[in-house]
């Protein structure tokens, strides 16, 4: 396949001169050229990935995928599970050994099932040397020793978002940065009848990303720099009584929420602070009923707390091929094919923000600049912390994340099941038992 005057405009002359130098990823090949799989005679896939909260997002990767299907005859089912379902149905389908050829996984779940993934350190060396380098955060979730078990493929942003006039009805003028002040702000708006609230259940998403920016902002760690749990400090009980006034202002029943619990609510009235991907204003931005809610919503990043910078999760969505897979170069050649320039910016335009690019290239994607709304979520993958902080990625931070320990954590503590310190010493022992196996 010819590099055409088309990808190179896509690209930057940069971009072009790294991909003519020589490798420095431990004497894998260096690409000057395109690279691409022949896929197997009569090949067809099936793709598994999670149900989209945001239409176009489906739309453009169904489109591509039909696009590959016509270009090579090799025929892609994508089925879609909701977000809850996408981990355990990617673990048995890895230990049982059947199932769906690829899959879009969360976060760092391939270091769970690593020996069950085919290697795809080649395309990844290929893509990376084309498109400017992988982002480090997304890299860190799909390598183990140095190699690529899978591609990083986005990063859901997370930011607050709200609505303007309410916020200001409230007496203010601006959203808070720091959270003393957004602490505040919460108390106010449920004193105007319109209280905030933040996921404390099992959202793969938001659940998560809220218990770690609360444990991250005051300084706490789940573990140390070798892996040493360290969750049971004087940072983790301060996170704790923060939660414990913040969630005072919360809408009844955010402890069982999923990711999809806020969007409605929010979506609903109900309530007008969130924490969410750019889902909850892609939605009335797309139906003319809802105009006047559209230009009501704004969107910043979550507040600085104690710690003095922002330090945030986000999630990351990584597409893994399984070794027992028929069609390895089918799934490669797919694979390729969707991140390559014309295919990959056509998803990123058409999750309308939703799906931060990995690569680096598409930075400069005309989506990030097309609405103000959008800017919270254009750095997600460049400035994300993985869950595994500040120990490495590996099978216990993906155990860890898996169990929700971190979210049960702060749920225990806030709704009075547990004391702060018995949320802690649980929360240890349940840490300790995947990071000392």
């Amino acid at each position: 396949m010819k590099i055409t005057r088309r990808d190179l405009l896509k690209t930057t002359a940069g971009i072009g001169a790294a991909a003519a130098a020589p490798s420095l990823l431990g004497g894998r090949r260096a690409f000057a050229q395109d690279l691409s799989y022949k896929p197997e005679e009569g090949a067809s896939l099936r793709m598994l990935r999670w149900s989209p909260f945001v239409k176009g997002d489906e739309d453009a990767w169904l489109a591509n995928t039909a696009k590959f299907t016509e270009m090579t005859g090799v025929e892609v089912r994508v089925d879609k599970e909701s977000w809850e379902d996408i981990r355990p149905k990617a673990a048995v389908a890895a230990n049982v050994g059947s199932g769906p050829d690829l899959m879009m996984v969360w976060f760092d779940d391939p270091h769970q099932y690593p020996d069950k993934l085919l290697d795809v350190s080649e395309l990844a060396d290929y893509l990376g040397n084309k498109y400017g380098g992988w982002h480090e955060g997304p890299k860190q979730y799909a390598t183990r020793d140095g190699q690529f078990i899978a591609l990083p493929t986005a990063t859901i942003g997370n930011a607050i978002v709200y609505r303007e006039s309410w916020v200001k009805e409230a007496g203010w003028s601006e959203f808070p940065t720091k959270t003393d002040d957004f602490l505040e702000l919460c108390k106010a708006m449920q004193k105007s009848g319109h209280p905030v609230g933040f996921t404390h259940g099992h959202g793969v998403g938001d659940g998560n990303n809220y218990a770690h920016w609360l444990l991250w902002s005051h300084g706490g760690q789940m573990v140390d720099e070798n892996g040493n749990v360290a969750i049971n400090s004087p940072e983790t009980m301060a996170a704790i009584a923060y939660a414990q006034e913040l969630y005072k202002t919360f809408i009844p029943g955010t402890e069982g929420w999923l990711d999809v619990n806020n969007n409605r609510a929010f979506l609903a009235g109900e309530l007008s602070v969130i924490a969410n991907g750019v889902s909850a204003y892609y939605t009335p931005k797309n139906d003319p009923a809802q105009a006047e809610l559209t230009a009501d919503i704004r969107t910043c990043p979550l507040p600085i707390g104690p710690v003095g910078k922002s330090v945030e999760l986000y999630q990351v969505t990584s597409s893994v091929i399984f070794k027992y897979t028929k069609y390895p170069n089918a799934a490669r050649e797919y694979l390729r094919f969707m991140f390559e320039a014309e295919q990959m910016n056509n998803w990123i335009e058409g999750s309308s923000a939703y799906c931060c690019q990995t690569l680096k290239a598409y930075d400069s994607n005309p989506i990030w600049t097309s609405d103000p709304n959008y800017a919270p979520y254009a750095k997600a993958s460049a400035t994300l912390r993985p869950n595994g902080y500040a120990g490495p990625l590996g099978y216990a931070s993906a155990a860890v994340m898996a169990d929700y320990v971190l979210v049960d954590l702060f749920a225990e503590a806030v709704t009075g099941a547990a004391t702060p310190q018995e949320a802690i010493e649980k929360a240890e022992k349940r840490i300790n038992r995947y990071y000392r196996v």
